[in-house]
């Protein structure tokens, strides 16, 4: 049954990533896409923005993809936790703990889930379990 949590927690984690990726870099979903994102990253010091806004899709896009499919789960784990850290210390870390102020509550939430795969691995229902 831990491999069905597992699994459970990988795809709507992973697909909520993938979303949250096609925003930065299709404009989907109400997102700004590379442009307008990237001009709010330049306000906030991460610059060049439109690379910077680039490269953060890349990695939520392709690492949920990979994330919800079990696949190189510790790596992508470690680079999805990251880009929450980048979160927390450009964004959310002033606003304090809870969520309902903008703070890092749910990103430390998800870094909680990303170290926990990372370290645990993805399950017997995964790619990595079918490559190994």
């Amino acid at each position: 049954m831990e491999d069905m949590g597992l699994l459970l927690i990988r795809v709507i984690i992973g697909l909520a990533f993938v979303g949250h990726g096609a925003q930065k870099l299709f404009g989907w979903f109400g997102g700004y896409g590379p442009k307008g994102t990237g001009g709010w990253f330049e306000s906030i010091g991460m610059k060049p923005g439109v690379m910077m806004a680039v490269a953060a899709g890349l990695v939520e896009f392709v690492g949920g993809l990979f994330f919800a499919a079990g696949l190189f789960t510790p790596v992508v784990s470690i680079l999805l936790a990251l880009t929450m850290a980048v979160a927390i210390a450009k964004v959310h870390g002033r606003n304090g703990f809870w969520v309902t102020s903008n703070g890092y509550e749910f990103n430390l939430v998800l870094i909680a889930v990303f170290v926990g795969l990372a370290l645990s691995g993805a399950g017997s229902y995964s790619l990595d379990a079918i490559l190994n």
